[in-house]
């Protein structure tokens, strides 16, 4: 089941920013910490998101082609080779986590705002960081950064079991609205400090980052079971590295993958009202 967790408190998380060539993500602002209600998130849901006109087979038919060129020769020609992301993001239907304006460009190679001065990322990072965590289909996950939920329904499709963090609500509320219009489920969405993780579902098999972090978050880290991944890109502002880190013997294991960009983790929740 779909849910949220008005759980009050800090986020260190969601101003990120990834660049691949000019193109670069841009994610939140430091903000005071945030209650919200069950009734308050469906107020949003339903203000924000609405629906969309049902679409009719020449559409269907159309977003389809375009998801296939997307995982063809964005992902797979790119040298993405794990056939579940792949098939994965073949599946999850991108347009429907974006807003209505931008629709007709869900599928191109660039990020595209959400709101909240948000960002859903381009479809190459997403697949590169989940085909590096290589998921299983029993792992338990968190996710630091729910955002659209885009690729909270990615990993809904890889694993078990998803826990979310998402430092603004409004983006929380209408991520689950999204989700749950869309039939995913086993997923839970906290509003609160992603840095700290969710130490009540802990350990978890993976963990998935979408900010940068001078260092590797211990929390998240002590976080893991013996045999855990987490993809987090690490260093400073001008430029990070996104590393794999394993748990070893209880001590990290460190793969250095690509080079990347994103903003650092900021502190705080960002108030709805």
């Amino acid at each position: 089941m779909v849910s949220i967790d008005p759980t009050n408190f800090r986020d260190n998380t969601r101003e990120q920013g990834f660049t691949t060539g000019s193109t670069e993500e841009h994610r939140g602002t430091q903000g005071k910490a945030t209650l919200i209600s069950s009734v308050f998130l469906c107020v949003l849901c339903g203000e924000r998101l609405g629906h969309y006109p049902p679409m009719d087979a020449t559409e269907r038919d159309l977003f389809r082609l375009q998801r296939e060129r997307m995982v063809r020769m964005q992902l797979a020609e790119r040298g993405i080779r794990d056939v579940r992301v792949l098939e994965a993001m073949r599946n999850v239907p991108r347009h429907e986590f974006v807003p209505e304006t931008f629709r007709q460009e869900a599928y191109e190679d660039h990020p595209l705002p959400i709101g909240e001065g948000q960002t859903i990322s381009q479809p190459y990072i997403v697949a590169a960081m989940l085909e590096h965590l290589g998921l299983q289909a029993t792992d338990r996950v968190l996710e630091v950064g729910t955002g659209s939920g885009y690729v909270t329904a990615l990993l809904l499709l890889l694993c078990a079991e998803v826990y979310s963090v998402e430092r603004h609500a409004q983006l929380a509320a209408l991520a689950e609205s999204t989700l749950h219009r869309s039939g995913y489920r086993n997923v839970k969405i906290r509003v609160g400090d992603g840095s700290q993780g969710w130490p009540e579902y802990a350990p978890f098999d993976a963990i998935l980052v979408s900010a940068a972090t001078p260092e590797m978050p211990p929390a998240l880290f002590a976080q893991l079971r013996e045999g855990g991944r987490m993809v987090v890109p690490v260093g400073p502002a001008s430029s990070q590295e996104l590393q794999l880190i394993r748990r070893i013997g209880g001590e990290p294991e460190v793969t250095f993958l690509e080079g990347c960009r994103f903003v650092p983790l900021v502190e705080g929740t960002v108030d709805s009202g």
